[in-house]
């Protein structure tokens, strides 16, 4: 059984970006522990879904342990950061934002886990958290040093595969598989992912997405049923979300490659 911790800013990260690599490694038999560098306070609710008086860190909080749950983590932790909030707003600048944290000083707290799990494989995000968020770049600054203090063999940067989504989505919209008037995001993006170049490896985990529909769902507070990934019909679902990319760098030696690795991930051609 090996060990595999994954990294992220927000409670429902997990959710959409590795969930299926995640709920793959657990039915492997292998242990999943999920961390967050924040509660997530900074959310916007789905309108009623909070009681009267309820805080949404709460809430949210709560949700991580019921997609845990759904993907068969075993653990879950928070750094203690608060939510940034997107870039440029005035809650990048709050004192105790995880943004506004000291790299070395979340990179211990994170290592402590680390050193407690001693993980095959750390995921994090790419240099640019994906689409830009602070919290999100700050997730693969604090991963990246982390990792190095505890000697993780394997860090894994999830990002999002633009070519092979915008290939996908066109073939789709070519052959009349996208129902009328559905609208996803803009894949063109130019800060959206990264150019399947700089991608060097692919998780499967098509037969996991009904585990990845149920970790979404789980943070209700954030995602309605009207949400556009959980709105999505089944081929558009699994093509999106059935394959998971990730960035690997610096490369582990044959040698060094821990099996979950190994059996995991998938190089790119």
């Amino acid at each position: 059984m090996g060990t595999i911790v994954s990294f992220h800013a927000h409670p429902d990260d997990e959710s959409i970006a590795s969930a299926g690599t995640l709920a793959r490694a657990a039915a492997a038999g292998h242990r999943v522990v999920l961390v967050f560098g924040t509660r997530g306070e900074l959310g916007e609710p789905v309108p009623g879904v909070l009681a009267p008086g309820e805080q949404l860190s709460m809430r949210r909080s709560a949700e991580c342990y019921a997609s845990a749950a759904a993907i068969g983590a075993k653990r879950v932790e928070f750094l203690g950061y608060t939510d940034s909030g997107m870039m440029g707003e005035p809650s990048n600048a709050a004192p105790f934002c995880f943004w506004q944290a000291d790299v070395e000083h979340a990179a211990r707290r994170l290592a402590v886990i680390l050193d407690e799990e001693e993980p095959d494989v750390l995921t994090t995000y790419d240099d640019n958290g994906g689409y830009g968020h602070p919290d999100h770049i700050q997730v693969h600054r604090v991963g990246k040093r982390a990792a190095e203090l505890s000697a993780v063999p394997v860090v894994a940067q999830h990002t999002i595969n633009r070519d092979w989504m915008v290939r996908g989505m066109r073939g789709m919209a070519e052959s009349g598989q996208l129902p009328e008037g559905w609208q996803g995001p803009n894949l063109e993006e130019p800060t959206f992912g990264k150019p399947e170049a700089e991608i060097t490896h692919r998780v499967e985990a098509i037969d996991f997405v009904e585990q990845k529909r149920a970790s979404m769902r789980a943070h209700a507070s954030q995602m309605s049923p009207e949400h556009f990934l959980l709105a999505m019909p089944d081929p558009v679902f699994a093509l999106g979300m059935g394959t998971e990319f990730y960035i690997v760098d610096p490369m582990p030696s044959p040698a060094a490659a821990p099996e979950l690795f190994e059996e995991l991930f998938t190089s790119l051609p």
